[in-house]
């Protein structure tokens, strides 16, 4: 059994689920009380984090372990859950990189986490340039097709 407490809670505009337009999101994410706020010291040096944090309001019922149609949409390939990046996930959690843009104490203001008002973070990790991928990366057109808005 792992056993995995939130590190802090992100707070934004965004209070539904929606699928698109994330690119404008500001969100302020609040180290817990029980976390020293040194934990944070030289954050601000670094331009991009990545954020981990828990899907926390989707419905269990709803959870996909096998595969489906990306979005729900049949024109899409039937494609395996961790061959895509869709919220209703065996262990509900989120991934993204987030660009920095203030730390205030035990405050930081980013912009581009795609999580609604409340959800709790797990983690949070500098981007370096080393833990990028070397290669070119690729990926299949559907995937190029369902983001074509995300973060407008």
């Amino acid at each position: 059994m792992i056993t995995v407490n939130p590190i802090g809670i992100a707070y934004n505009e965004r209070h539904e689920i929606e699928d698109d337009y994330w690119g404008e999101v500001v969100s302020r994410i609040v180290l817990d009380d029980s976390l020293p706020e040194d934990g944070l010291d030289g954050i601000e040096s670094f331009s991009h984090l990545e954020i981990i944090y828990h899907f926390h309001r989707v419905d269990q019922s709803k959870i996909v372990p096998g595969a489906r149609h990306p979005r729900n949409d049949s024109s899409l390939p039937k494609v395996g859950i961790f061959a895509q990046r869709g919220k209703n996930r065996p262990n509900q959690l989120g991934l993204t990189t987030v660009r920095i843009v203030k730390r205030e104490g035990r405050e930081l203001t980013v912009t581009g986490l795609d999580c609604i008002n409340g959800t709790p973070i797990l983690d949070i990790k500098p981007v370096m340039e080393e833990f990028l991928p070397k290669e070119p990366i690729s990926q299949p057109d559907w995937s190029h097709e369902i983001m074509k808005n995300y973060w407008d």
